[in-house]
């Protein structure tokens, strides 16, 4: 278990970004946001740029669509890392028809050996109905397994719904 490790999910849309931004910004630690995103259209790009004013300044950016170890091992205990999130991560791996169980791997045992404190965001996706296709069902699959290894992992996990936090493992600070 790391002792710093949060993990933050809930549904498209459900305030979780948010609510992972308001935990970082409510330490005295310096910020680093993690972005996993590739921008593919005009669309991503309005959502990254509404991402970028919600947070404000004082966050260091690292832009990091696949390999978190350069990011993750650049940091130190006086940081706090937001990873958003760990489904658009999940999904460039899978996309780019990646090993998902040895990223997956690799990426648990960067969050064990990294010294600063993180929160990561991930998309519940397993209160739909089942996809109609290989690709979403897969992907369904991964996730969830992905979002095992990390409450797993974390000492505080919760889940955020219609803006409302729902702790699931762990204490609030």
């Amino acid at each position: 278990m790391h002792p710093n490790l949060t993990f933050v999910l809930g549904g498209a849309a459900s305030g979780k970004s948010a609510f992972a931004e308001q935990l970082v910004v409510s330490t005295e630690k310096n910020r680093v946001y993690v972005a996993t995103s590739q921008v593919f259209d005009d669309e991503m790009r309005q959502k990254i740029r509404q991402h970028i004013a919600q947070r404000g300044a004082g966050w260091t950016t690292i832009e990091a669509p696949f390999d978190l170890k350069p990011a993750l091992t650049g940091l130190s205990r006086d940081q706090i890392c937001l990873i958003d999130c760990a489904t658009m991560w999940l999904s460039n791996h899978l996309l780019a028809e990646n090993d998902i169980a040895q990223a997956q791997a690799e990426f648990l045992d960067d969050l064990r050996t990294c010294p600063a404190q993180i929160v990561i965001v991930s998309n519940e996706v397993g209160h739909g109905v089942v996809p109609d296709n290989a690709l979403t069902r897969r992907f369904r699959e991964a996730q969830g397994r992905l979002n095992i290894a990390l409450a797993a992992q974390a000492d505080l996990v919760v889940q955020v719904t219609a803006g409302l936090p729902l702790v699931l493992k762990g204490q609030l600070p």
